[in-house]
C-alpha cells in the first residue's frame, strides 16, 4: 500500500506530500490542473521511461519517491529483487536535465527494468496505455492466462521447460546443415584444428619467446657491458682490476686484524665483499659463454613468435586457443557422424514436439473451460455496468492436429485467443478491438479489475480516467464497483464523475495557482465540507441551482452509507 508520495521538480509541481489513505483515494480538479502529473509521477516510481519534458521548467533536477508498506506476501518478490524483507518499500527516482536518471530501492541501486519487475507486486494500473494494450490480441492471451495460471501454475512451467528444450533440439539440428554447408564447415574445422595442433604452441611459451625476442634485439649492447664489466672486476697483468685491489686490501688489514677489534671486522667485512666479487665476476664470465647471438637462432626466434601472434590474432590467447581447440574437436566429431546423430536429434525433436503438442492441448481446454467463466464472469458485471444486453466470448481457434502443429507452437502453447463483443441485442460478435467504444472499455476493464481483485494480492490499484464515456446511473453503479475494490485494496482514482467523488474515503483537490508570474499545481487534502464543495462543483450544479450544496449532501452522506452496509456484507 502507497502510504506517501513526495513530488519534487515535476512539471508545473515545485514541491508537495501527499498522504494517502488505505482504502478509497480521489484526485479531482480542474482540467489542466494537473491530475495527470501525480499519475505521472506513480508511473516513474513503477519503472516508466523518465521523459524529459517532465522536469520543472528552470530546474536542474526532479525527485518522486514513494513510501509503501508491505505485506507478507510482497515480501517474497523483495527477497526476489535482492532486497531484505522489510516491512517497508521506499522507493525513490532523482532524474536530471541531462536526461539520466537515478534509482534506488530502500538504499539500493536499481534499474528501470528491475523498478518494473519489483512494482508489478504493489502497485497496478489501468489508464489510457492499458486501454490501448487491449488493442492487441496477445494481451488477451495474457489476460485469460491470468486466471488459468492461478490454478495451473505448473503446467505453464513444464511448457516454457519443454518449449526451451525443442528449440535446443532445432538449433543443434540447424547447426549440422545440409550436406554441402556441412563439408564446408568440416573442411574448415580440420584446418582450424590441424593449424593449432601443429604448432604446439605450450602456456607461457609466448612469454618466453617474447623475452628472447628482447635479449637479442640488446645482444651488442649486452655482450659490450658484460665484458666490460668481467675485465673491471677480474684480475689482470697490470694488478688494476677491482679484484685485484680489493684483494691487496684485504691482505694489508689482515696484518692488523688481531691489533684492534675494528680492524678485525673491517678485515672481515673487506673479506667477504673479495668473496663477493669474485663470485660476481665468475656468473658474468658464464654469462658471456652462454651469450649465442647466432643469426639462424634469431631467425628461428622471429618465425616462432610471428606464427604464435597469428594464431593469436585468430583464436585468442593461449587458455582460449585451447578452449576453442576442444569445442572444434567436439563439433567435428559431431559433423563427421552426423548421420547418427542427426537421426538421433530427429528422434528427439518428434517426441519433443509430442510433448509440446500434449502439453498444449491440455493447456488449451483448462483456457477453454476458464474463458467460459470469464465471459460468463464479465458479462455479469457489465451487465450491472449498464451493458446489460452485451454478450461476450472469449474466441479459439480449432486445435490443431500433431503433424500440423509444430509451426504453431510457442512457449505459450499454440492457442491464440480473441475477445469478442457483442453489446447490443441483434448485433452479431465481432472483435472487441473493432467495435468497443471509450466508454464500453473503461466499463470492460473495471470489469475485468473487478473480477481481478477478487484473487490478486496487489495492494495499491490506480484508475486514471476509468469514468471516460460515461456518466449519470452508470457513473454511480462505476463508483459503487471502485467502493466495493477499495474495500481489499488501497485505489487511487483520478476522476471527473461527482457520483465517483463522492465515494471517497479520502479525497484531494488539485489546482493550479499563479506566483509571481510563475504556474504551479498545488493539492490540498479536502475534509468532509470540502468534499461536498467539490462534489457540488463536479455535478454541475455549483453556482446555479440553490439546492446545490444540499443535493451534494445527500450524494455524499447516500455514498457513506452504502461503504457502510458493503462492509457489513456476510
Amino acid at each position: 500500500m502507497l502510504k506517501r508520495l513526495h513530488i519534487k521538480n515535476v512539471a508545473l509541481i515545485s514541491e508537495l506530500e501527499l498522504e494517502f489513505g488505505e482504502r478509497l483515494n480521489i484526485l479531482s480538479g480542474e482540467t489542466g490542473a494537473g491530475k495527470s502529473i501525480i499519475v505521472d509521477s506513480l508511473m516513474l516510481l513503477l519503472g516508466a521511461k523518465y521523459d524529459k519534458t517532465l522536469l520543472r521548467y528552470g530546474a536542474e533536477f526532479g525527485y518522486v519517491e514513494g513510501v509503501f508498506e508491505v505485506s507478507e506476501s510482497q515480501k517474497s518478490k523483495m527477497l526476489e529483487s535482492g532486497l531484505d524483507d522489510d516491512d517497508t518499500l521506499i522507493v525513490n527516482r532523482k532524474f536530471f536535465d541531462s536526461g539520466k536518471n537515478d534509482i534506488r530501492v530502500n538504499g539500493k541501486t536499481f534499474t528501470a527494468s528491475m523498478l518494473k519487475n519489483l512494482m508489478s507486486s504493489f502497485v497496478d494500473i489501468y489508464g489510457q496505455n492499458e486501454y490501448q494494450s487491449l488493442s492487441r490480441a496477445s494481451e488477451h492471451l495474457r489476460i485469460l492466462d491470468y486466471f488459468v495460471a492461478s490454478e495451473n501454475a505448473e503446467i505453464f512451467e513444464e511448457l516454457k521447460s519443454k518449449y526451451a528444450k525443442y528449440i535446443g533440439i532445432k538449433s543443434q539440428l540447424r547447426e549440422l546443415g545440409n550436406n554441402s554447408e556441412r563439408e564446408k564447415t568440416i573442411d574448415i574445422l580440420r584446418y582450424q584444428i590441424e593449424e593449432i595442433q601443429n604448432a604446439h604452441i605450450k602456456a607461457g611459451e609466448e612469454a618466453e619467446i617474447s623475452e628472447k625476442r628482447k635479449l637479442f634485439s640488446f645482444g651488442e649492447k649486452i655482450a659490450q657491458s658484460l665484458s666490460d664489466a668481467a675485465n673491471a672486476l677480474s684480475e689482470d697483468d697490470r694488478d688494476t682490476s677491482a679484484s685485484s685491489r680489493i684483494s691487496v686490501a684485504v691482505g694489508a688489514l689482515s696484518d692488523i686484524s688481531d691489533i684492534k677489534p675494528i680492524f678485525a671486522e673491517l678485515y672481515e667485512r673487506l673479506n667477504s665483499v673479495a668473496i663477493e666479487v669474485d663470485d660476481i665476476a665468475e656468473t658474468i664470465v658464464n654469462e658471456i659463454e652462454d651469450l649465442n647471438f647466432d643469426e639462424r637462432e634469431i631467425d628461428k626466434i622471429e618465425r616462432r613468435y610471428d606464427t604464435i601472434l597469428s594464431l593469436k590474432r585468430k583464436y585468442g590467447p593461449y587458455d582460449k586457443m585451447m578452449t576453442f581447440l576442444g569445442e572444434a574437436r567436439e563439433k567435428l566429431d559431431r559433423l563427421e557422424n552426423c548421420s547418427e546423430i542427426y537421426e538421433k536429434l530427429c528422434a528427439m525433436r518428434e517426441d519433443a514436439v509430442r510433448d509440446l503438442f500434449d502439453l498444449s492441448t491440455e493447456l488449451s481446454k483448462k483456457r477453454r473451460n476458464c474463458a467460459e467463466w470469464l465471459s460468463n464472469s464479465i458479462m455479469k458485471e457489465l451487465s450491472e455496468l449498464g451493458m446489460e444486453n452485451s454478450r461476450f466470448e472469449v474466441i479459439f481457434d480449432e486445435l490443431p492436429k500433431i503433424e500440423e502443429c509444430e509451426d504453431m507452437i510457442s512457449s505459450s502453447g499454440f492457442d491464440r485467443p480473441e475477445f469478442y463483443l457483442s453489446p447490443n441485442v441483434g448485433q452479431p460478435l465481432k472483435p472487441l478491438i473493432k467495435i468497443i467504444s471509450g466508454g464500453e472499455m473503461s466499463r470492460f476493464m473495471l470489469a475485468l479489475k473487478v473480477i481481478t481483485s477478487r484473487t490478486d494480492d496487489i495492494g495499491t490499484l490506480i484508475f486514471d480516467e476509468i469514468d471516460t464515456g460515461i456518466s449519470g446511473k452508470v457513473g454511480q453503479i462505476v463508483a459503487q464497483k471502485l467502493a466495493g475494490i477499495a474495500q481489499g485494496h488501497q485505489v487511487l482514482c483520478v476522476t471527473h464523475l461527482a457520483q465517483i467523488a463522492a465515494m471517497a474515503d479520502t479525497h484531494f483537490y488539485i489546482n493550479k495557482e499563479i506566483q509571481n508570474g510563475e504556474t504551479y499545481t498545488d493539492v490540498k487534502l479536502l475534509n468532509e465540507n470540502a468534499m461536498i464543495e467539490e462534489i457540488s462543483r463536479l455535478s454541475g450544479s455549483k453556482g446555479i441551482s440553490t439546492q446545490a450544496i444540499d443535493n451534494a449532501t445527500e450524494m455524499k452522506n447516500w455514498s457513506n452509507s452504502f461503504k457502510v452496509n458493503y462492509r457489513q456484507k456476510p
